[in-house]
């Protein structure tokens, strides 16, 4: 009776370990606990600062921020592209990490106007102010020679309505309705925040580009994100790995 017992014991402890490993084999341990925010980024079809089209395709198992800002641009704009800045010197080599910055004027901020735009971005000189903000010194003379290092900071134009219905259904960063009866060409969104996106477009949290705080959480933030695996579908139905 006892090793009968036993047998039972062993048996049924190894069928339980063996379904759960089944079960929970794909699900992703290292998930990272931020809420999904939108899980309906849209397809989209930009160009880039070298003339090279951008679309879904090249941020697919990708984690990135994405903001709106335009070249000639002497309110919020430095500011927050001196924090990203940050964020491309942080995460540069890190081959399944990008940037994309969205022109917020195609209108006027053409190819050659991001190109230029790119090289004061990433061969500029970052500089911490004294109270706390930072900046980008850029010397036309000195740097215009250097040749521009950039693995994945995309300055992205294209169409305004698709450009803009982006900021707003897709990345959540501008909380302004416009007018319904507003053209688009009258319309303009400046917005300090940035969105961040997990490797299945997702959009996992929002930050004010300005503010400190939103940067070091932001930091940190894309480190989680990066540690996630892209979901697989389990052999049963009814299991998530959806982070909420």
């Amino acid at each position: 009776m006892g090793k009968r017992f036993l047998f039972y014991v062993v048996f049924f402890s190894v069928l339980i370990v063996t379904f759960v490993y089944f079960v929970y084999k794909d699900e992703d341990m290292t998930k990272s606990l931020l809420p999904v925010l939108n899980d309906n980024v849209e397809n989209f079809t930009f160009t880039n600062q070298d003339g090279k089209k951008i679309t879904e395709n090249d941020v697919e198992g990708k984690v990135y921020v994405t903001e709106y800002f335009f070249t000639t641009c002497k309110g919020i704009c430095p500011k927050m592209n001196a924090n990203m800045r940050r964020v491309f010197d942080k995460f540069k080599d890190e081959p399944n990490f990008l940037i994309l910055s969205h022109t917020c004027m195609p209108e006027t901020d053409s190819v050659p106007l991001l190109k230029a735009y790119e090289a004061k971005m990433i061969n500029g000189t970052l500089n911490k102010s004294d109270d706390g903000s930072y900046n980008i010194y850029y010397d036309s003379a000195k740097n215009n020679q250097q040749s521009i290092v950039n693995p994945n900071w995309n300055f992205v134009t294209g169409d305004k309505a698709t450009l803009y219905k982006m900021a707003r259904q897709s990345y959540l960063i501008d909380n302004n309705k416009p007018d319904s009866t507003q053209n688009i060409a009258d319309q303009f969104i400046h917005t300090q925040f940035f969105a961040l996106v997990d490797k299945q477009r997702r959009v996992r949290g929002i930050y004010d580009g300005l503010l400190e705080e939103d940067m070091q959480k932001l930091f940190k933030d894309i480190n989680g994100l990066l540690k996630e695996k892209v979901t697989t579908k389990h052999f049963m139905n009814g299991f998530s790995s959806n982070p909420n």
